[in-house]
């Protein structure tokens, strides 16, 4: 006898298919959020990976004689880092910025979240190659408004571009050349006159400059800047002591110009986006433009009826640009003038003044 037993499906085809149909229309279960602490992570690893995957380790070492300017093509996702150079727009024509704009109420508790991204994303960039005898160079476009000797609002002019060749030791002159004027020596001297006694005729002299600071910076003292963010603190305000008005507006503004006009290493600027987070009165806007017409969201800080505002990529946090914006109507205009605007578009190291970077490989 046969006692093997057969076993039938509960379910017929129809009923399979039907299944899978009402499946398909249920929504997904959902995600969890991550905890800052873990987003933070995983962002320095991605960042970190993508760098490291990338084109930059495995070109080969460039002959000394070309200039030291490499470009690689890293992931949209490695904030559009360059070894050697970064380039953050595509858009170099300079144009008019609106000359006035809606001056944002901040948000203070989330700017040590975006200054905290923005210094993940520098810690993993490459690192500065110009050597002492270097020239650093940075490209980018500004606009800053001025009065007539008469007084009046202020004016903002249509963008232009400009460039500076800064040398990275600082012992020797530097260029710089903005579109419409002459081109002007960056002398590590400055020109004076001096008298050997009293009815004497001034002789032709020359004064060296003041030692290298947060406010006299060059390539070579900004690399040696703590990379701790309370140490770093400090010493901004210290350097920055004495010059009048709000002290952390002082630190605050002094940051952004190294941000802008030097290459400091990932560690260190890492640092100064860590330092900035400390400064009190510090907050968030959720939009902004750079002089390229770049939209970012902002970190800013406001004092004396001004708003400095640091632009950043939404999506990568790479720093983009400055605006200075007025909060309060005052004899220099009205309520959101803007005062100030600029968009870095690259930075880079060569061997001459007026020499540029090597254009990008194919």
């Amino acid at each position: 006898m046969n006692t093997s037993r057969k076993t039938h499906s509960t379910h017929s085809p129809s009923d399979e298919l039907l299944r899978g149909e009402l499946t398909e229309l249920l929504p997904p279960p959902p995600v969890p959020d991550l905890a800052p602490e873990r987003e933070h992570a995983l962002r320095y690893a991605v960042l970190r990976d993508a760098l490291a995957s990338g084109p930059a380790a495995r070109r080969p070492r460039a002959p000394r004689a070309v200039p030291r300017f490499t470009w690689i093509a890293a992931p949209a996702a490695a904030c559009a880092l360059v070894a050697g150079a970064v380039v953050l727009a595509p858009a170099e024509v300079p144009s008019r910025p609106s000359g006035q704009v809606s001056a944002g109420q901040p948000t203070v508790r989330d700017a040590g979240r975006l200054l905290s991204r923005a210094a993940l994303a520098a810690a993993v960039a490459p690192a500065p190659d110009a050597r002492p005898q270097d020239f650093v160079y940075v490209r980018s476009l500004v606009a800053h408004a001025g009065r007539s000797a008469a007084g009046g609002v202020a004016t903002l002019p249509p963008v232009r571009q400009r460039e500076v060749w800064l040398s990275a030791d600082g012992s020797r002159a530097g260029l710089l050349r903005e579109a419409g004027a002459a081109d002007s020596v960056l002398s590590p001297r400055l020109p004076v006159y001096e008298l050997d006694h009293r009815g004497a005729s001034p002789e032709p002299s020359t004064l060296e400059a003041a030692a290298p600071s947060v406010t006299n910076p060059t390539h070579t003292y900004v690399a040696g800047l703590p990379t701790d963010p309370d140490a770093l603190l400090r010493l901004v305000r210290e350097e920055t002591r004495g010059g009048g008005g709000d002290a952390d507006q002082r630190a605050f503004r002094a940051i952004g110009t190294l941000l802008a006009e030097t290459w400091a290493p990932p560690k260190v600027t890492s640092a100064l986006y860590e330092a900035a987070a400390r400064i009190p009165g510090v907050g968030v806007l959720s939009s902004a433009k750079d002089a390229a017409g770049r939209e970012g969201v902002a970190v800013s800080r406001t004092a004396d009826g001004e708003q400095t505002q640091w632009i950043f990529d939404r999506a990568t946090s790479v720093f983009l640009g400055e605006r200075t914006v007025l909060t309060e109507t005052t004899a220099a205009g009205r309520k959101g003038t803007v005062l100030g605007v600029s968009a870095v578009l690259a930075k880079g190291a060569v061997a001459r003044t007026g020499e540029l970077p090597a254009a990008p490989r194919a």
